[in-house]
């Protein structure tokens, strides 16, 4: 899936290398766009390290002599060297002090937290790099979407769920929710009232470090390794989504309208174990929104965190109130720190503490 992302950076026609491992196998016809499709790739042998040099030579070779492939010895290249990508095995984390839970399942670590009596588990995210934004043919795209690779060091624990009601109530001593239900997500929350639930967590909850994920982190999360609008594909049913279903995305059909939200764990998680990322309700980062740093493919940004000040704060996900292209993975919002909404809630996260 990153080497498609990869792909759809370049212009169509253009000439690039990337780096993939692939057992050898036949290209579909695929279409990426209307302007794109896999058979445009060309399979190319990779040279062992003792035979690199002139290997760009022997590449423009392997080139022309495809079938098909226009004659181009007039034509002039430039290597362009490229990360290549290193999969490793995750490391897992051990059992973190606040954990009541601890263990591994289908879709891996989790960390269970009891707070005030009410059990949030959470997942553990492990470092990693992606690409973050959409490419430019992605449909309903928006101008600050702009595609970037970001690199996170650090791992980290996010909820599952977002904050239901019945945790806030449990912290907070009240529910401003519209839709009322222990099991929903708690909404019209500010960002700064999410502070102040945070400021309690740390007080009660053992070894403090709760907070609102960053933005690239809960983009991160989102795609769980994935490339496409949605970290299912590129199209979006109410089915999957909780979304105003009069508003399709690029063209799909229209669908259910709840006019509402719905319990957290009413629709499919994604593979990392994560419910309703996209759609039910928009949720806070930590991040001040801002345009994205300049980054590349060979020196990508290193866990931003956003401006040190601002005016309004990022929000993610899209909510049931909006249309099925706000729930993208890449979509970007943001409003007044003290906005409430009635589609407008967050999910929990914390680092790991040195040590464990």
């Amino acid at each position: 899936m990153d080497a498609i992302a990869q792909y759809r950076l370049y212009q169509p026609g253009s000439i690039f290398l990337i780096p993939v491992r692939l057992s050898a196998c036949t290209i579909p016809p695929i279409e990426i766009s209307a302007t794109r499709n896999l058979q445009d790739l060309q399979y190319v042998d990779l040279f062992p390290a003792a035979v690199r040099a002139g290997a760009l030579q022997r590449i423009v070779a392997a080139l022309q002599r495809t079938p098909g492939y226009p004659d181009r010895k007039d034509a002039t290249f430039s290597a362009v060297t490229q990360p290549a990508l290193q999969p490793s095995e995750p490391e897992l984390p051990s059992r973190p002090v606040w954990a009541a839970d601890f263990g591994t399942d289908t879709y891996g670590c989790y960390a269970d937290a009891r707070i005030q009596e009410v059990v949030q588990r959470l997942r553990w995210i492990a470092p990693g790099t992606f690409l973050m934004g959409s490419p430019p043919d992605e449909p309903e795209r928006e101008e600050d979407e702009t595609l970037h690779r970001v690199q996170l060091s650090q791992g980290f624990w996010l909820a599952d769920t977002p904050c239901t009601q019945a945790l806030w109530q449990a912290v907070m001593g009240e529910n401003p929710s519209a839709f009322q239900g222990a099991e929903r997500p708690v909404e019209r929350v500010s960002w700064e009232d999410v502070q102040a639930f945070l400021r309690r967590v740390n007080a009660h909850v053992r070894d403090e470090g709760w907070r609102l994920p960053t933005e690239a982190e809960w983009e991160y999360a989102c795609r769980a390794g994935t490339s496409t609008p949605f970290w299912f594909g590129a199209q979006i049913t109410p089915e999957q989504v909780n979304y105003d279903g009069n508003y399709p995305y690029a063209g799909g059909q229209q669908g259910r309208y709840r006019k509402e939200t719905v319990p957290v764990c009413a629709l499919p998680c994604n593979t990392w174990g994560l419910y309703q990322m996209h759609g039910n309700v928009w949720e806070w980062c930590q991040d001040w929104y801002a345009a994205y740093p300049a980054a590349t493919a060979e020196t990508p940004a290193v866990a931003p965190a956003g401006p040190p000040t601002g005016a309004a704060r990022v929000l993610r996900g899209g909510g049931w109130f909006d249309g099925g292209g706000s729930a993208r993975s890449a979509q970007r919002f943001r409003h007044d720190p003290r906005y409430r909404y009635v589609s407008v809630g967050f999910r929990l996260a914390r680092g790991q503490a040195p040590g464990q």
